[in-house]
């Protein structure tokens, strides 16, 4: 099915209103329709359009087509340039940005773009998305920060332990080896004084040399006597 967005005429006779509709293609203009999008006043000073946007560009997006007089009305309004950006892939903050510089040129060239109720909450809608995507990545960005600071806060925390860790170990190591210096020394000094205790006097060796030269003089005498 090929759908049209297209004008339908209602009201009262010299009164016109339109209606903005999506309807089969191969229906009559003022025949059974899809879905009723919005309405179309031109007698009023100047000429109001009211459209769901929503919708409209659900039906753009759709494939739907618009007649000349849908497409310059909604062209109006920016919804024409909403689709296309959209389908390039332009962000929402893009499209919102593009759009208001659309209907800017226009007032500027001194066309009256009334903003609509479905505009205006439709402008209220995309404002709210944006403030809560800036308040998003504001909480992103905080969250960010918090587990950074953390994550530093946690390895400057073990690195002060490992560093303490660290200095108590040589501490421990220096004080063993000077007990162990000590221990040493103090088995030298007694090693020492045991060395000193079991070593023989001089006047007694002396002593023992003469009583030995005594004897054999003695022994010499007694054998000069026998002969």
């Amino acid at each position: 099915m090929s759908v049209k967005l297209r004008m339908r005429r209602m009201g009262r006779k010299k009164i016109p209103v339109f209606s903005i509709v999506a309807t089969d293609s191969r229906n009559a203009r003022d025949g059974r329709y899809i879905e009723d999008l919005g309405r179309y006043y031109p007698l009023e000073q100047p000429a109001t359009v009211q459209v769901d946007e929503e919708r409209v560009l659900y039906w753009l997006e759709n494939g739907a087509q618009p007649s000349d007089t849908v497409r310059s009305l909604i062209s109006k309004r920016g919804l024409m340039l909403h689709h296309h950006l959209k389908k390039k892939g332009k962000s929402p903050e893009e499209i919102a940005e593009a759009v208001d510089a659309h209907i800017q040129r226009l007032e500027e060239k001194g066309e009256d773009v009334k903003m609509t109720a479905e505009m205006r909450r439709a402008q209220a809608l995309e404002e709210e998305r944006q403030r809560a995507a800036e308040l998003e990545e504001e909480r992103r960005k905080a969250e960010e920060e918090r587990r950074k600071a953390e994550e530093e806060a946690k390895a400057k925390a073990e690195a002060e332990a490992k560093a303490k860790a660290e200095a108590e170990a040589a501490e421990e190591a220096a004080a063993e080896e000077a007990d162990d210096e000590s221990a040493e020394a103090v088995a030298d000094a007694e090693a020492a004084d045991t060395d000193a205790d079991e070593a023989p006097e001089a006047g007694d060796e002396a002593s023992g040399d003469e009583a030995s030269d005594g004897d054999a003089a003695d022994k010499s005498d007694d054998e000069k006597k026998d002969a």
